[in-house]
């Protein structure tokens, strides 16, 4: 070829566009957890290649929707968990009918050590409430020595028949006003004898000594929180709306120092997350009418600043005969059941520095099992998601270790 001259060498360039941003996830970590279900972290950044190389950019030049997991399920081999009880309290009454109590644990059967009681719940959990009897009480008045006098204990029993002087004692020491106590029920009209009818009493009681903002509930449309420079190292704050709405949350600033494990928690009845970097770029969405806010700091002075807001929840998540309450005490009559059998619930939320005590003062179901509204009282306590059913004509006193409260009234 040398009598022929040669070309000169050339490049064409093929497309002078950088490829797109993508989504680049490194292999996860170590599990959380040395049995049972535990979380891997792994880190995910935004990348694009750039004349040949790799480079990074903001999470909000890749797709929003397209994001990876950073935290992903995983197991190292299953373990088995059980419930664990400490001994009975004392009787809650020196003389009549009371109350005992105890405690229960969720524990590891490898380590003995106390876990989360979520790894509990699909176990058979015995009793943590039983009736006992003091004894007769002394100076007992004759002639007024009704059954219906003393407040029945949590073990089953006959309803007695309920008369003037035996509602006085049955209601004197709850402090309510003449509305609040239930209203005789006459047997005469046998329209209603089959009717499921209950009284419950529910109060909230100060629990944290923690004060500034942690600890509160709010209860506005829409505002500004700042838990930056509080004194409590773990401070919660709650967000409440009616039923049919969402909140929607965003951090507007944080000084959380992530490295030294601060971190913050928003969970709802739908949702759980936690964060701590790149916070002010979050958009929370609680999917229900609450939302908890729980931050742990460990330096003082860091926090963070949040702005909520609410509107009407794009998906319907309760039953048009479900009952929201946030007060500080109130009433709650059963719901009447709608035509197909639903189960009506009633939700109470109240500040995370207060806890929730529910009584029951009145239960009647009916002559005919088969013609009452519902024949048993389920309450959840939402914090430890344990559930407690109380049957029958049980009179009985719950309360909780946090402040949401779940009840159902089932058929």
């Amino acid at each position: 070829c040398h009598p022929v001259p040669k070309p000169e060498r050339r490049m064409e360039v093929c497309d002078l566009s950088p490829c797109p941003p993508r989504w680049k996830v490194t292999p996860a970590g170590p599990c959380s957890s040395s049995c049972g279900l535990g979380l891997a972290v792994q880190l995910v950044t935004c990348v694009q290649i750039h004349q040949g190389k790799e480079i990074s950019l903001e999470d909000h030049l890749c797709p929003v929707a397209e994001k990876p997991l950073t935290s992903v399920p995983c197991v190292i081999r299953m373990c088995s968990y059980e419930w664990s009880f400490s001994e009975w309290t004392e009787c809650s009454t020196s003389c009549g009918n009371g109350i005992q109590t105890r405690q229960d644990f969720c524990l590891n059967p490898l380590t003995r050590q106390q876990v989360n009681p979520i790894f509990c719940r699909h176990f058979p959990k015995a009793i943590v409430v039983r009736g006992c009897s003091a004894g007769p009480c002394p100076e007992r008045a004759v002639g007024t020595g009704s059954r219906g006098a003393e407040l029945q204990t949590v073990t089953p029993a006959t309803h007695p028949v309920t008369t003037a002087a035996t509602k006085e004692v049955r209601h004197k020491d709850l402090h309510l006003p003449p509305s609040a106590e239930p209203q005789e029920q006459t047997r005469s009209s046998g329209g209603e004898e089959g009717t499921a009818q209950s009284w419950l009493l529910w109060m909230c009681f100060s629990s944290l000594c923690c004060t500034d903002v942690c600890g509160k509930l709010f209860l506005n449309a829409s505002g500004v929180i700042n838990m930056t420079g509080v004194e409590c190292g773990d401070c919660t704050v709650a967000i409440g709306r009616p039923l049919g709405e969402e909140i929607r949350l965003s951090v507007l600033e944080s000084s959380l120092n992530c490295t030294a494990g601060e971190v913050v928690l928003f969970s709802g009845r739908m949702m759980w997350r936690t964060g701590c970097r790149k916070l002010p770029l979050s958009l929370i969405n609680s999917r229900t009418n609450t939302l908890i806010v729980k931050q742990r700091v460990l330096l003082p002075g860091n926090g963070v600043i949040l702005q909520y807001s609410s509107r009407a929840a794009t998906k319907k998540y309760y039953q048009d005969c479900d009952k929201q309450l946030f007060g500080p005490q109130g009433e709650i009559v059963n719901p009447v059941q709608l035509p197909d059998q639903v189960v009506c619930r009633t939700f109470i939320n109240v500040a995370p520095r207060h806890r929730i005590a529910i009584r029951a003062l009145y239960i009647d179901l009916g002559r005919e099992n088969n013609q009452t509204h519902f024949n048993y009282i389920l309450v959840r306590d939402m914090s430890t998601m344990k559930t407690m059913v109380f049957r029958g004509r049980q009179q009985f006193f719950w309360q909780s270790t946090g402040s949401q409260a779940e009840i159902e009234f089932h058929e």
